[in-house]
């Protein structure tokens, strides 16, 4: 279990690193800036998007989904607040910024999973 959550806490510090070097708009300034970006986008996650998810499933409904859109750049957005060097330039950058996160994060697990 534990095992477990560090490796998924390192895979997204590891495809925020990567995003940050690519023209996303996102901007990491080192990787130790990655590694608390990493926590708190899980603990952002783990702990605020499912109240969030419930309090505005109606609209998710109403908007066949599109809204999880917005529910996901918000909260990359604010760990981008929350976090000193971890900047989006941009507001492309806070709905693309998760979608790159989740392609990386599944290529990253991918190749893992090949390796073990």
């Amino acid at each position: 279990m534990i095992m477990q959550v560090l490796l998924s806490w390192f895979v997204t510090t590891a495809s925020l690193y990567i995003m940050s070097k690519l023209p996303l708009g996102v901007y990491i300034k080192d990787f130790g800036t990655a590694l608390v970006a990493g926590l708190i986008i899980g603990l952002l996650n783990a702990f605020l998007r499912p109240v969030l998810g419930f309090l505005t499933f109606p609209l998710t409904i109403l908007t066949l989904g599109l809204f999880r859109f917005a529910l996901n750049a918000f909260l990359f957005w604010l760990a981008s607040a929350l976090v000193k060097g971890f900047e989006l330039r941009g507001c492309l950058a806070a709905f693309v910024g998760p979608v790159a996160l989740w392609l990386l994060n599944s290529l990253l697990f991918y190749l893992i999973s090949l390796a073990g």
